[in-house]
């Protein structure tokens, strides 16, 4: 649910009592037993009635349960009922096995045992729950499109309709769309929805999480109001149950109100608060020191942030496991600035480029990693499917053999005769495959050449974060990523396909621009000219074609200039063929690093092969030239591509 993952922000320590966790589960399973002896239940209802409402009363209760103690109650319910006679036929059989799979990331085994749950009553309550966690499950982590929205608020109508006992799970799942569609408002208004119609909202770990996530939604729309009401709500309930880590998490809350209107003394007296209850509790961590580091140098005192900093950077070595943060020795090198201890502030800044430059080729290697292994499967994959059609083709042939030689005894002329038919059409069917394979081969070293493109574009970009997010600038940063993912995954889908429209190419240009632009502030400037009479939505293209050329311009050309860039794309047909013109006014190839000049010719050597592998293996023209400006008076490179004009 929604306000679980408010367990990443809250205290751990609010929990349900283990003593009372384990009667209320012996209580469960000894009516259980109970009913098993007497041979039928003591109510008039009947049994499935009562199994049902026991089943969702224990269901609903886990909100109040720790993720461990979930765990238990999952993994003994998942137990019993498996052992049952009926569990075939039990529906919450099919629901704590989709739950147990749910936490062993096991998605679609889980999935499928949430459609193994009865429709056929069809007000039941579980019937809702299965229907609540497949929308769960859909919802993922990315946008929530249209017709998975109108599915969400069906379900709430009936939910509400129903006046069901977990309709407060629907408000949760209508939240969490809402806020991956960063509609921040709809989401706070059913994050109350959910507190005010939960069964246990007067339970602390409700409170809590509820309080957490308010407060969260309305830093996110900037309700200043509104987040030091819930914060101050936080704060007496931890105190009223002597939380001291929720406590410390509200002065940190609060900091971050402070911080956000520029009232950095105040800042500094509730992160001093805050590290004092971590203290007391013996909870410090790096991140502890790093804040209150940060505010001593807003507010100006050197001294005291150089103290805190050495000790996050000196808590952070204690642990192996953790991780160098280069932002740590950053905030040093600025505190030593800020003193005048100009010598020191450089040796501490060369360690924070150290640690940045090792933690990008861990980043580096473990996605080059994970590239590798699916590569792997998907080549295993290939083979596999190939031994398969061999094996088909082979009993085939093995069937073809046998009747041509119970035939041959009947009558040898009418054997002769279809052994030639039969031969003369395994050779074509042979012909026929050498040609098939052929095609594919071709196609499969087009969409490789292809591929060694996305990850050179993917890696680049995922440097242009970090950079950001090195910078500090969260927004930034955020903005950047959102831009990035939507780029991502319209490349991602354009790589399955041999062609896609001008239209979609242009628009995967101008996204990755404005990725640049957001990097590079004020660097360069540009244009796309298109030709008369273009339709962009009929004409096609490779995908991926022009990108290599607007970054080498961008990235080497305009890298070290003092003057604003201009990049123009031009885009126009004549007789039968696409011209496409990349121009800049950078340095020129004269100027390039020799590693520059390495990935640009790499892009040139890519472009070349999948131009060979689309057209020319046809009998089609395709060419490009890379012209250096300089030789003319002028500087600046213009790359000029020709292909075959290609309809939809």
């Amino acid at each position: 649910m929604f306000l679980r993952f408010a367990n990443f922000f809250s205290s751990q320590s609010v929990r349900t009592p283990f003593t009372i966790f384990w009667i209320l589960i012996l209580l469960f399973n000894s009516s259980c037993k109970d009913k098993e002896k007497s041979g039928k239940s003591r109510l008039p209802a009947p049994e499935n009635v009562i199994s049902e409402k026991r089943y969702l009363s224990l269901i609903i209760s886990m909100d109040t349960l720790s993720l461990d103690e979930s765990k238990k109650v999952i993994y003994t319910q998942d137990s019993l009922l498996s052992n049952s006679a009926d569990h075939q036929t039990n529906p919450f059989y099919h629901y704590f096995r989709a739950q147990k799979y749910g936490l062993e990331k096991k998605q679609d085994s889980a999935l499928a045992e949430y459609k193994r749950i009865s429709d056929k009553q069809k007000h039941s309550e579980i019937v809702l729950l299965k229907t609540y966690n497949i929308l769960s499950q859909d919802l993922g982590n990315l946008i929530v499109d249209a017709s998975l929205m109108n599915k969400i608020l069906s379900a709430v109508h009936v939910a509400e309709s129903r006046e069901s006992k977990i309709t407060y799970q629907f408000y949760d799942l209508a939240a969490r769309a809402y806020y991956q569609n960063e509609n921040q408002k709809e989401a706070l208004a059913y994050t109350e929805r959910y507190y005010n119609k939960h069964p246990y909202k007067l339970h602390p770990v409700i409170q809590q999480r509820y309080y957490d996530i308010s407060f969260l939604l309305a830093s996110s729309i900037d309700d200043y109001s509104k987040m030091m009401m819930y914060n101050s709500k936080a704060r007496q309930l931890a105190r009223s149950i002597r939380d001291s880590l929720a406590i410390a998490r509200t002065y940190d809350y609060e900091s971050q109100i402070y911080a956000r209107q520029g009232q950095y003394a105040k800042v500094l007296v509730c992160n001093k608060i805050c590290f004092n209850y971590l203290k007391k509790t013996n909870n410090l961590n790096n991140v502890a020191y790093n804040n209150i580091a940060v505010s001593f140098i807003r507010n100006h005192q050197p001294d005291s942030a150089i103290h805190y900093f050495r000790e996050a950077i000196a808590f952070v070595k204690k642990n192996p496991r953790n991780k160098q943060n280069q932002n740590y020795y950053k905030g040093l090198s600025e505190a030593y600035k800020m003193k005048g201890a100009y010598a020191s502030a450089l040796r501490v800044i060369d360690s924070a480029y150290d640690i940045e430059v090792n933690n990008i080729r861990e980043i580096e290697a473990v996605k080059i990693a994970e590239l590798k292994e699916k590569y792997e499967a998907e080549k295993k994959d290939r083979n596999i499917a190939e031994l398969s059609n061999r094996n088909t083709l082979n009993e085939k042939v093995i069937r073809q053999q046998k009747w041509t030689l119970l035939l041959a005894l009947v009558v040898l002329m009418v054997v002769i005769s279809f052994f030639y038919s039969i031969h003369r059409q395994y050779r074509l069917k042979e012909k026929n495959k050498l040609l098939s394979s052929e095609n594919k081969r071709l196609n499969m070293e087009q969409k490789l050449l292809q591929a060694q493109l996305n990850p050179h574009f993917i890696f680049n970009s995922i440097a242009n974060l970090q950079s950001l997010v090195a910078s500090g600038d969260t927004k930034e940063s955020v903005r950047y990523l959102t831009v990035f993912s939507g780029l991502l995954r319209n490349i991602l889908e354009q790589s399955r396909k041999d062609f896609i429209s001008l239209e979609e190419e242009i628009v995967s240009l101008e996204n990755y621009l404005h990725l640049q632009q957001m990097r590079y502030i004020a660097l360069f400037d540009y244009q796309i000219d298109l030709g008369k009479d273009l339709d962009l939505a009929a004409l096609l293209i490779p995908p991926m074609l022009v990108q290599p050329f607007v970054e080498n311009a961008i990235e080497h050309g305009f890298r070290n200039i003092d003057y604003k860039g201009v990049l123009t794309i031009a885009f126009k047909t004549d007789n039968n063929q696409i011209f496409i013109t990349v121009d800049d006014n950078g340095t020129g190839l004269a100027f390039k690093e020799p590693k520059g000049q390495k990935k640009q010719s790499l892009a040139g050597i890519i472009l070349k092969e999948r131009l060979e592998a689309l057209f020319k293996s046809s009998g089609q023209e395709a060419k490009f030239e890379i012209v250096n400006k300089q030789g003319n008076g002028t500087h600046g490179v213009t790359v000029n591509i020709v292909i075959p004009k290609i309809k939809d």
